[in-house]
């Protein structure tokens, strides 16, 4: 997103929310993200084990800070890169999340968590790890379930350097372990990985 021009970033958050619009009406659930200039639309089908580990960690979040929710699948949009998500949990307090938009402002989060999809590990881990520095977002927390790696990394710190905004800090974790995320604490012994063959 960087090379193009804040007309084509805005014609390119206009036509991307044409295509969540039109995926709204259609059956199934869709996802409808930007990233690089290019519109990503994903048919969302989320396993028990990464809707359970979803709820949890929703529910230890907003234990712990009762002003915040954890709003999960919910458009989140930059006004300043244009870019837009829809991260699996954004932590945000409920008086910005109250508002008309159909977007929550990606400024106003406090912590996106992505528990990574075994079909779409490379956005989680990837994509979103160069773009929500660049979104604003202070914390975010990869959560893997997958067989082989079941690990949790909180990268935090986003910082201009000669490579752009990026994240300076990134703490790794296994599941099991007590991870430290900003203010919070996720117990990650509850978590449930993927099964071996997936």
């Amino acid at each position: 997103m960087a090379d193009l021009t804040a007309d084509e970033k805005q014609r390119l958050h206009a036509f991307a929310e044409q295509i969540a619009d039109m995926a709204e009406h259609q059956e199934g659930q869709w996802r409808v993200q930007t990233t690089d200039g290019t519109i990503l639309v994903a048919m969302m089908s989320p396993s028990a084990p990464h809707g359970l580990n979803v709820v949890r960690l929703r529910r230890q979040i907003e234990a712990q800070a009762p002003e915040v929710v954890a709003l999960n699948d919910t458009n989140m949009q930059d006004p300043v890169t244009g870019l837009t998500k829809i991260p699996d949990l954004m932590v945000i307090t409920e008086e910005d999340a109250d508002g008309t938009v159909k977007s929550v402002n990606s400024r106003d989060v406090l912590m996106a968590v992505e528990v990574v999809s075994p079909s779409n590990s490379l956005d989680d881990i990837h994509g979103k790890l160069g773009d929500y520095p660049k979104m604003g977002i202070p914390i975010y927390v990869i959560v893997d379930p997958r067989n082989k790696e079941r690990a949790v990394t909180v990268h935090s710190e986003p910082t201009e350097g000669p490579d752009g905004i990026k994240y300076r800090r990134s703490v790794p974790y296994t599941f099991g372990q007590t991870v430290t995320a900003g203010r919070w604490t996720l117990d990650t012994s509850s978590l449930k990985t993927y099964p071996a063959d997936w």
